[in-house]
């Protein structure tokens, strides 16, 4: 499956909005709300994502098709490492240790901010750099005798 970049970046724009503001007032039920999204478009794909339907049926009309698309699985990753991350906030918040709520929420705005302001997907850098390390197939990990 192929997605237009032009929607991972607008999600990850309106993230870095709600993670602002996770930030500003303490709302552990906020970034459990952002854990979901998170969690739906890791888990369930990026075309059930809430932001990216959202692009899809409202901006991405009006801005007309893109250029380029690129491939789902490194921006479904990113999803589920923004989804570890918010999980972690969401639990610290909830558990009465804000400053593991704060850090985790921290990391999460900044990679979101990375995306939505520069177009560097951290998480999409990630998937690939797992991708060149790990082996290609089973034949590559066996030693000769």
């Amino acid at each position: 499956m192929q997605v237009d970049p032009r929607g991972q970046r607008f999600a990850a724009a309106l993230t870095s909005v709600v993670l602002v503001a996770v930030l500003v007032t303490g709302s552990w039920g906020l970034l459990a709300a952002q854990t979901m999204v998170f969690a739906l478009g890791a888990l369930l794909g990026l075309r059930f994502s809430p932001y990216g339907l959202v692009f899809k049926v409202l901006v991405r009309p009006r801005i007309g098709p893109p250029s380029e698309l690129e491939p789902a699985p490194p921006p479904r990753f990113a999803q589920g490492v923004g989804l570890v991350f918010a999980l972690v906030g969401t639990v610290g918040f909830a558990l009465g240790t804000p400053w593991i709520g704060i850090g985790a929420t921290a990391l999460a705005l900044a990679a979101a901010f990375l995306n939505a302001a520069f177009g560097f997907c951290l998480g999409c850098e990630m998937y690939l750099l797992i991708r060149r390390l790990l082996p290609k197939n089973r034949s590559d990990r066996e030693v000769p005798a």
